[in-house]
């Protein structure tokens, strides 16, 4: 039995229409995570804006440095310019769904052939083309683009929440050294004093030789270690300046009038269920889309394997003028509708799909690992604050315990019933406590910054767009 080729035609398109959704590999894949954080919540979970973190630390100096860090940062630069290409590479290829249109026009003055007079020609026409898509090539094509800008928009936001991160540790480390610094000029002048009082007391025949010398040799070590404290806060004056490209009389400037305040304890966006904090990663919000991106293309490099259906047409118009009389002649065509199936080339197109399967094993394996690194980084986050918050009680009163022994062996020391081997024991011990619960503050700061880090840094994955 012989069937209607016009028949015919509608029960291929729905057949190939229905291979087409069974070319691509699953766009979404699952990863193992655990049910719930292992590592204790800060504030029990409280709800909050990691958008406006750095706003809710108190610290204005800290957020202009930030946004100016980031208007200077190459890498935040680098990720804008490649949203800008997605854009494009997403418009071209939303283009190829529709038809394309071109105009022509041409002029020429001449003699065609013998024996026919001079004559001037001038035609205008429009051409028109479209690939019908029967097995969704192109559609594959455009679903690839748009996740792909989706993708290279969160490695923006990824490239300024790094930015944010940095700046913040290097300015949380220099105010850590500056008053370390402080510290040290508070030491020095203490040991410059006993020195002082050391070598009077040596000349007055009521010390030993040996007690000045060692006085005086402490009070070398002080300065030596002033010296050093200054140094490396200069280096991180330096590291900001870099970052944020400021001229550096006005940065330190700026640092001089900004107070110190201690270690500051932001809400944060914190979910108990860890496949829910995910969403909120960049970095896994961009490698699942270039999970999307891999299925699409082993979708249109499988769809290149499958009949191709064309449609074209024409509209002209010819003028031609031969010794004052004019001749016009209007064209037109609908087709040819064009049918196209590959039949034989040499194994190509079956390797572009072995290599597409490639890519897209490839792109899973990828999002898992970002997704347990994510889960580390969360954790080790906050087992990190858990143990400065832990620690921080017992440093207080370390501090104060032997600030307060310190005070004791000097006034012991003046009245000549500590030695000065005792005394600069007790100096050394104070001020090892004094400079490791600055430490731990800075511990602490760099603790919540890894959190804000670990957690996305405000990044919506439902607006990803909306601060470009």
């Amino acid at each position: 039995m012989l069937l209607n080729p016009k028949k015919l035609m509608p029960l291929v398109a729905a057949l190939l229409l229905s291979a087409c959704a069974n070319l691509m590999p699953p766009t979404q894949v699952d990863a193992l995570v655990a049910p719930q954080w292992q590592a204790p919540l800060p504030h029990q979970g409280t709800v909050g804006a990691l958008s406006q973190w750095w706003q809710q630390q108190g610290e204005p100096l800290l957020v202009e440095l930030i946004e100016a860090a980031q208007a200077v940062s190459p890498s935040v630069a680098q990720a804008l310019a490649r949203v800008e290409a997605a854009r494009a590479t997403r418009a071209a290829a939303n283009a190829a769904l529709l038809p394309s249109l071109d105009a022509t026009a041409s002029a020429s003055r001449g003699v065609s052939q013998p024996n026919v007079p001079l004559a001037s020609n001038q035609s205008l026409g429009l051409q028109a083309a479209w690939e019908l898509d029967l097995v969704g090539a192109n559609r594959a094509v455009s679903r690839a683009a748009e996740a792909q800008l989706q993708g290279v928009q969160a490695q923006w936001h990824d490239a300024r929440v790094s930015v944010a991160a940095e700046v913040a540790n290097s300015y949380y480390s220099l105010s850590t050294c500056s008053q370390l610094l402080g510290v040290a000029r508070q030491d020095a002048a203490s040991r410059q004093e006993t020195a002082r009082l050391a070598a009077i007391s040596a000349q007055a025949g009521f010390s030993a030789p040996s007690s000045a010398a060692l006085a005086r040799a402490s009070a070398a070590d002080g300065n030596s270690r002033v010296t050093q404290q200054a140094t490396a806060c200069d280096l991180d004056t330096k590291a900001l300046v870099a970052l944020t490209g400021l001229p550096e009389p006005d940065l330190r400037q700026k640092l001089a009038l900004a107070p110190t305040l201690p270690a500051q304890a932001a809400p944060v966006l914190m979910t108990r269920v860890p496949a829910q904090t995910l969403t909120q990663r960049p970095d896994v919000f961009a490698a699942e889309r270039d999970v999307v991106v891999a299925s699409a293309r082993v979708g249109a490099a499988m769809a290149q394997r499958y009949p191709r259906l064309t449609l074209n047409g024409s509209i002209g118009a010819l003028r031609s003028t031969s010794q004052g009389s004019s001749t016009s002649l209007d064209t037109w065509s609908f087709g040819p509708l064009s049918l196209s199936l590959p039949l034989f080339d040499g194994g190509q197109r079956a390797a572009n799909v072995t290599a597409a399967e490639a890519n897209y094993t490839e792109a899973v394996a990828v999002y898992r690992g970002k997704v347990r690194q994510a889960v580390r980084e969360v954790e080790q986050a906050l087992v990190n604050l858990q143990s400065t918050d832990a620690r921080k009680q017992d440093s207080e009163t370390s501090t104060q315990g032997y600030a307060e022994s310190l005070q004791a062996t000097q006034a012991r020391y003046g009245q000549g019933l500590a030695s000065l081997v005792e005394l600069e024991d007790a100096r050394r011990t104070a001020l090892a406590a004094q400079s490791a619960q600055l430490s731990l503050a800075l511990e602490r700061n760099q603790a919540w910054v890894a959190l804000y880090r670990a957690l996305g840094g405000g990044f919506d994955a439902t607006q990803p767009a909306a601060a470009l």
